[in-house]
């Protein structure tokens, strides 16, 4: 590769991410179906045709952002909770990361793929196939944190980690309603205290 081949290779990619951080910000907000190219040109200042050449479809567009929302989600969710030791201390980990990630990504409307399992609920589709998977890989890799917990011994050996990751994943999702009703503060704390009392009620007897 030339020098002017890769300057082109990064100004092409630095314009692509640019493209998906505004996509990401405007699906939190408004939903993926808000994303069109003509709109996401209104909003970067590129010209449609540049949009073009990285996406060559609303379609194509919407599932980038997608891929992009879910790649951000693993970075500053996952990727910072598997530092802290396996166990009950990841758990704590993953959970505090995944209530803060939405405001310290500057999301405005909240988490774009919780957003999206509800937008595309009752739209059969690619874009309804393609979030349910990534949900579903989601409340995978929750209960196998849990999992993990269990075999320290954390947990009640005779617990289930999937029954466990649902009631998670419960809390997790009624804090996000709870913040419009509540705000944020208060519905943090009752979510915590959630979390606080089904440890407590898995904790080896």
């Amino acid at each position: 590769m030339t020098p002017a081949t890769a300057r082109a290779s990064t100004k092409g990619e630095e314009t692509r991410a640019l493209i998906l951080a505004a996509a990401v910000e405007q699906a939190s907000a408004a939903g993926f179906e808000s994303l069109t190219i003509g709109g996401l040109a209104e909003r970067t200042g590129l010209s449609k045709s540049g949009l073009f050449a990285h996406f060559g479809s609303r379609l194509e567009l919407q599932m980038a952002a997608l891929d992009e929302a879910a790649r951000r989600f693993t970075e500053q969710v996952f990727l910072p909770a598997f530092r802290a030791p396996r166990g009950l201390r990841r758990l704590e980990a993953l959970f505090d990361a995944w209530f803060e990630w939405p405001r310290r990504a500057r999301l405005p409307g909240g988490c774009p793929i919780d957003a999206a399992t509800r937008e595309y609920d009752h739209r059969p589709g690619p874009m309804r196939e393609a979030v349910l998977d990534r949900q579903r890989h989601l409340e995978r890799e929750l209960a196998k944190t849990v999992q993990l917990a269990i075999d320290t011994g954390e947990l009640d050996p005779q617990a289930d980690a999937d029954e466990v990751a649902f009631a998670l994943m419960g809390l997790i999702l009624a804090y996000y309603r709870a913040q419009a009703t509540l705000g944020d503060a208060a519905a943090e704390k009752r979510a915590r205290a959630g979390f606080d009392r089904l440890i407590a009620q898995y904790r080896p007897r």
